[in-house]
């Protein structure tokens, strides 16, 4: 094993981040940038929030965002009853809108809707207002935009809320089937319009947000359109909900029991043959109806139809993974920030030392910060994929994006829900308070993990077709060298991609193995490999694009700091496939025996620098100063709670 601190040609980080043989702190910071060759003005943190947040687009797509949640309004506010919670979502969708400026804009620009998501999700309220915000902006606004509904169709009452837009797909009896779902909408002979019709209970409309809280409210509505008693698939219709009076006729709306996470007012939605004109229709290329009712499509298929039609939700799964990952940040912050203010007894009589000290406290947190920089570059990669594929034209390499963006939000919001839970653990009894921000973040991820299609059925079907779509790193084993090369990111790089390949090449045997006459017993027997498959796939493409980040540095502390980080991240993944690497001959004896070793020994050289590395996240002071967790005394517990969260409070104490 090599020297204790050093990893081949990465040397030790000094606490500033530099390099061991590089400029010293005491020459001061000024005079430490320059010599490294950078902007004096610009630090090692700055840098580092560079990168993690979009370079020099960094105030166009997340500065309004991070404003805006500095506003007092944002700020926790103790013994709201549920239905006061619910109207807040509303409320504070109403100042997104007139920070945004143009709605359309906002429904239109990926970066910036998922941006909205990855700060709006870490304040109070802030489930709530991302499942509205996402809802109105992405699934509602942005589908009337992609059906030409900047043409011909008057937007304003959307764009200037005074109408909130809302999405109806999903039903009681059909889920992740929604394709199968029951709902129809024919035409009306005697109007040129269509009848919107629900045929049973379990065609309800599940858990839209379509009660009159928020004021009026219309939805774009899936539905089985039915020409002459033909089935021509799903289409999407405009249909109105509500007015200042309230329901419309034929619309019958009831509310679900508040959940858990997001305060939203979920409810069962239906329809009684409710009238809607011609122009309700959502239609483009993959369907239009001409003078005659006949249905012209440029797809094949009604499946297809369906999902071009429900396009919207690849944009909800980016949103979703960008709220997990703002949460995560948080998270983090408050956890890692906490536990410098914490202090506990230390090994000699009267000393107080924080609890980030100890080992098993900072290296949970640690690793947990090097993951959330993981899926921070992950979520930015895949963004920047499916925004340059879904503007241009179809290349064919439209769907290896889209399947890039379900990967990645499987991966993200998992992660973001253990995270998550470590760091309000970390926190111990404060961290189950409300008022220290913690303690919803799990709820609210796992609204994330369900949303815009559940992880494990949108991870089946990306392994479906990576099975034998997908071609992962093939090449002949290397010899596996002498125990240091565990120190160098790019071969830890290497052995993930070769573990891809080992699971990939399992899944593929299973499958043929499997009994011809029964494919779904065939693809049980090959599925456990085909998802592992999956997970490998993603934490790979998550470590490309943390090197990826690092590379693009302009500061070589900034560089080093990250690629340690890095190198933290690849031994923790890399250690769940030591026995298959070890068997094919890519990892020796030695080599699994150190890998132990290495792990501790960067987190022990990172731990100096996890505050740093937090503070990279840009929290706002505003939001920081007003949790007491963080707040260093400026702030106190009680004057966040009610009367009976005290007394609970004290008896923690």
């Amino acid at each position: 094993m090599p020297e204790s601190g050093h990893y081949g040609g990465y040397g030790t980080l000094r606490p500033d981040g530099g390099p061991a043989d590089g400029p010293s702190p005491a020459d001061g910071p000024a005079d430490a940038l320059a010599a490294a060759g950078g902007d004096p003005a610009l630090g090692t943190v700055a840098e580092l929030t560079r990168l993690l947040f979009d370079g020099e687009d960094r105030e166009r797509g997340h500065g309004m965002w991070r404003d805006l949640i500095s506003k007092d309004v944002f700020r926790h506010r103790p013994g709201l009853a549920a239905e006061e919670r619910v109207a807040l979502s509303y409320e504070l969708l109403r100042l997104v809108n007139d920070t945004a400026g143009d709605a359309e804009r906002l429904a239109d620009d990926p970066r910036l809707l998922a941006a909205l998501h990855e700060w709006a999700a870490i304040v109070d309220g802030g489930g709530g207002l991302c499942t509205v915000a996402s809802i109105h902006y992405n699934l509602f606004l942005g589908s009337l935009l992609d059906h030409g509904g900047a043409t011909g169709r008057d937007l304003s009452d959307f764009t200037s809320l005074r109408r909130t837009g809302t999405f109806l797909c999903t039903e009681l009896d059909h889920g992740n089937d929604a394709s199968a779902l029951e709902t129809t909408a024919e035409p009306d002979p005697v109007t040129g319009g269509f009848v919107l019709h629900t045929p049973h209970e379990g065609a309800q409309k599940f858990m839209p947000n379509t009660s009159l809280t928020g004021g009026p409210k219309s939805a774009v509505v899936a539905a089985r359109l039915i020409v002459e008693g033909q089935d021509e698939g799903v289409f999407l219709f405009l249909t109105p909900l509500s007015d200042e009076n309230g329901l419309l006729p034929g619309v019958r709306v009831r509310r679900l029991p508040l959940r858990t996470g997001a305060p939203v007012d979920h409810c069962l939605t239906a329809f009684d043959r409710v009238p809607l004109p011609r122009s309700a229709l959502l239609e483009s290329e993959h369907g239009r109806l001409d003078a005659d009712g006949r249905l012209h499509s440029s797809l094949g298929n009604r499946r297809k139809r369906f999902l071009r039609s429900i396009g919207r939700v690849t944009m909800g799964k980016l949103c979703m993974s960008g709220a997990a990952v703002g949460a995560t940040r948080a998270a983090l912050a408050l956890a890692v920030r906490h536990g410098d203010l914490r202090q506990v007894s230390g090994p000699r009589a009267g000393e107080r030392i924080p609890v980030n000290a100890h080992r098993p406290h900072h290296g949970r947190l640690l690793k947990g910060v090097a993951t959330g920089y993981a899926m921070t570059f992950l979520h930015r990669s895949a963004l920047a994929r499916w925004a340059a594929e879904h503007a241009g034209p179809d290349t064919g390499r439209r769907a290896e994006a889209e399947r890039l963006v379900a990967i990645a939000k499987g991966w993200i919001t998992w992660q973001a829900r253990d995270i998550a839970v470590e760091c309000r653990e970390r926190c111990g009894a404060q961290g189950l308070f409300a008022a220290n921000g913690l303690s919803e973040f799990p709820h609210y991820i796992e609204g994330t993990i369900t949303a815009e299609g559940d992880n494990l059925v949108i991870w089946v079907k990306a392994a479906a077709e990576m099975l034998f779509e997908h071609q992962p790193d093939r090449r002949d084993p290397e010899p596996p060298g002498e125990v240091e090369r565990l120190a160098d990111p790019r071969h830890l790089l290497g052995l993930l991609a070769r573990a891809e390949a080992v699971w990939q090449d399992r899944a593929r045997t299973a499958l043929r193995r499997g009994p011809s006459g029964d494919p779904v017993e065939r693809w049980n027997g090959a599925s456990s490999a085909a998802l592992e498959m999956v997970s490998v796939h993603a934490r790979l493409r998550a470590a490309e694009a943390f090197l990826d980040a690092a590379a693009a540095a302009r500061r070589p502390e900034a560089r080093a700091l990250l690629e340690r980080l890095c190198l933290l991240f690849l031994l923790e993944q890399v250690g769940g496939h030591t026995g298959d690497l070890l068997a094919d001959g890519h990892l020796s004896a030695d080599q699994v025996r150190a890998l132990p070793g290495f792990l501790d020994d960067v987190v022990r050289d990172l731990a100096p620098r996890m505050t740093d590395l937090v503070d990279a996240f840009d929290l706002p002071a505003a939001y920081l100063d007003a949790i007491p967790l963080t707040a260093s005394g400026q702030t106190r517990l009680t004057d966040h709670l009610t009367s009976e969260e005290a007394a609970d409070w004290a008896s923690e104490r």
